[in-house]
């Protein structure tokens, strides 16, 4: 600490300790001792950061969450002492495990870490109410993740399904194990070029703002929905992930008078574009213009047809960097707002409404 000070970096926050809480992974210490070591810690860092404008936060446990270590680490260090409380996860097991490409396509099995998020924010919110919730640290599938499986675009779906189940839940960020390094890696640990997470994590990015709206659905639940306000402009943006081998969807969107965003589900006719169990969903937000109006999509697939590819493409262009190793523009295709949005099996989209008038991002 003493040392960053004197270089004069700006550091964001210090975080106390690593998987030691609960039964801890290869130790642990007491909730109790761990509450009395953060206290003393904030002294160290109200201290050591007296005549500086800014005054980085205390971050604790970064570990697995338990409710009652959790609980009682919030109740013995007490008001303002722990500004964020962090968990890990690394809901799809062992990265050994020969069974996670269907851990990551069973919509019930990723919707089972829902309950952690859920609970989080009740320990914090009963105990700890000053504090905010991150993911400390989440690879999918712990030991380096999963060969030919996190490093490829099967894995973007439980990625961004993460992304989006946690901002659910306020979570107010999700440090991602890792940049580079193991099969989990944003970037190819011998190359350094971007493994499909990386752009998936780069979409989220620039389209998905920090508000986030309630999307009740009533489709299959092979089709996974989360909207946000969209970032640095007015409208939202959906992210919608296709766990199904067998079923593309169709979604119509209209425009009424209802401040609730709310998805219906019909039967839909037979079409040559789809196959299987056909469904005919219905967005419903607020009243805009009735100008001719446009929606940028975002279709990710992988290079042909491969989920375990390496190559993510992007409205049937394969994501590649330039010669020069710069990121490619990542262009969207427009459509009339009025249009069906077609969304294929096991695809993920990302589909921005720039002139859709929601309430919550007035």
């Amino acid at each position: 600490m003493n040392y960053t000070i004197s270089k004069g970096y700006h550091i964001d926050s210090w975080e106390f300790g690593n998987e030691l809480s609960g039964r801890g992974v290869g130790a642990s210490v007491s909730a109790e001792l761990y509450g009395k070591d953060v206290i003393n810690l904030k002294d160290i860092i109200n201290h050591l950061y007296k005549d500086s404008k800014f005054k980085p936060s205390l971050i604790a446990p970064g570990g697995f969450f338990n409710h009652k270590w959790y609980a009682k680490l919030l109740q013995v260090s007490g008001s303002g002492i722990v500004n964020i409380v962090t968990h890990h996860i690394y809901n799809l097991g062992a990265g050994a495990n020969p069974n996670l490409v269907k851990k990551i396509l069973d919509p019930q099995f990723l919707s089972r870490i829902s309950e952690t998020f859920a609970n989080l924010r009740q320990t914090i919110q009963q105990y700890g109410p000053w504090a905010s919730a991150w993911v400390g640290e989440a690879g999918g599938a712990y030991n380096s993740g999963g060969p030919h499986v996190s490093d490829t675009f099967i894995n973007s779906f439980w990625y961004l399904d993460q992304l989006g189940m946690a901002a659910m839940h306020n979570t107010r960020a999700y440090c991602r194990q890792t940049l580079i390094g193991g099969n989990y890696g944003l970037l190819n640990t011998t190359t350094f070029l971007p493994n499909p997470d990386y752009f998936s994590a780069l979409l989220w990015h620039r389209l998905m703002g920090k508000s986030v709206l309630a999307v009740h659905s009533y489709a299959s639940p092979f089709l996974r929905s989360y909207a946000h306000c969209s970032k640095g402009r007015g409208g939202i943006t959906l992210l919608l992930i296709n766990l199904s081998n067998q079923t593309n969807f169709i979604i119509n969107v209209q425009n009424k008078m209802n401040s609730n965003l709310h998805v219906e589900e019909a039967v839909g006719r037979e079409s040559s574009l789809m196959r299987g169990l056909k469904r005919s969903v219905s967005w419903v937000g607020s009243q805009t213009s009735d100008a001719l109006l446009t929606r940028e999509e975002y279709h990710l697939t992988p290079k042909d047809g491969y989920l375990q590819s390496q190559t993510m493409v992007l409205n049937g262009i394969p994501i590649e960097l330039s010669e020069d190793g710069d990121i490619p523009k990542l262009d969207p295709v427009h459509y009339d707002v009025k249009s069906p949005i077609y969304i294929s099996s096991l695809s993920i989209s990302f589909v921005v409404l720039p002139n859709f008038d929601s309430p919550a991002c007035a």
